[in-house]
């Protein structure tokens, strides 16, 4: 793995489409929250002691921020007015290998709240999704389509959120034929139906579709298949979706993760984290998965660096993804 990683050599990674401002709102305890939401209502008035952190957000700049940690050349195509550009720079601005196009827009806004359900961390996002919701073809001028030609790899996130998701799709792959092609439509619950009739159209460009547990139980719905449940089960229903929509299939949830090209599937078990920030990690998650894809990792060694990955920005309070570094110590002294 080590030399696999190390050997690489990469031109770019491009990344779209979705730039959000996050607020996480980290809960303690939500009824009382609820209780105190409930007093408040009737007269107004605040609400102390809530922990709120601001950061950036949105899943392409969290992946394409993730790629740039693990040591990737990453080309960042996103939308952001001018105050959120800065925003944009300044956090891309450690980095030697990062190209940024900035289409001027209004950004999306994200409020996310963390609290513990059952003994797990979980987090329900409200969103304004600003201009991100319209993300079609016609935004991508000469520069862009420039920087898809010269891709090894093409990113489109948050298909759920962009009403022209598709064409987007179909769009920057027909662009980059050379390339790996990555899709994870995020949260397709308000239009699963839509998404299960969009694949079609882009089955043929597409070389992962990757989904956390939630989106992968929406598809498999729309397809006519149970909800996954244990190891064995769900081996055997990834197995059947790949075959079904003749896609690759890249499923992470918090017990481990799964592959299938609709005649093989593996299985890698998570790593035994203590949860502190959860918020962004299935696109940590995508960043490892992608460049292990890059570096021809099998596919039992790329979902493994993908576990690892997660893991140690799970397991990182203040949200900071891991460095290539880290997760190859973290692989060498850990077992799932």
């Amino acid at each position: 793995m080590l030399e696999k990683l190390e050997n690489l050599k990469l031109n770019s990674i491009v990344v779209l489409n979705d730039f959000f401002l996050d607020r996480i709102i980290k809960i303690q305890n939500l009824d009382d929250l609820y209780k105190q939401i409930l007093e408040k209502s009737k007269l107004g008035g605040s609400i102390r002691g809530i922990p709120q952190t601001d950061l950036k957000g949105g899943n392409a700049t969290n992946v394409a921020y993730a790629l740039a940690r693990l040591g990737c050349p990453v080309s960042l195509i996103t939308i952001a007015d001018k105050t959120s550009s800065q925003i944009i720079k300044e956090t891309f601005s450690t980095f030697d290998k990062v190209a940024l196009s900035i289409i001027d827009g209004k950004p999306g806004r994200t409020t996310s709240l963390e609290f513990n359900n059952a003994g797990n961390i979980v987090n329900m996002m409200i969103s304004d999704l600003g201009d991100n919701e319209d993300f079609g073809p016609e935004k991508l001028g000469t520069q862009e389509q420039d920087m898809l030609a010269n891709a090894d790899a093409v990113i489109v996130t948050n298909w759920a959120s962009n009403k022209k998701g598709t064409e987007l799709s179909q769009f920057v792959f027909s662009k980059s034929p050379s390339a790996f092609h990555f899709l994870d439509p995020a949260d397709i619950q308000t239009r699963a139906k839509e998404f299960n009739k969009s694949l079609p159209k882009i089955a043929s460009y597409l070389d992962s579709l990757c989904m956390n547990e939630n989106e992968c139980n929406l598809l498999l719905a729309q397809s006519g298949l149970e909800a996954i449940s244990g190891e064995k089960e769900t081996r055997n229903l990834v197995l059947e979706l790949s075959r079904i929509h003749s896609i690759p299939i890249d499923l992470h949830t918090s017990t481990g993760s799964y592959w299938s090209n609709g005649q093989d599937v593996e299985y890698v078990k998570s790593f035994q984290v203590q949860p502190k920030f959860v918020t962004g990690a299935g696109d940590v998650w995508d960043a490892a998965n992608m460049l292990g894809y890059l570096a021809n990792l099998d596919s039992l060694e790329r979902l493994k660096f993908a576990n690892a990955a997660a893991s140690l920005y799970v397991g990182n309070s203040i949200g900071v993804p891991p460095t290539l570094n880290q997760v190859l110590s973290f692989v060498r002294t850990n077992n799932p």
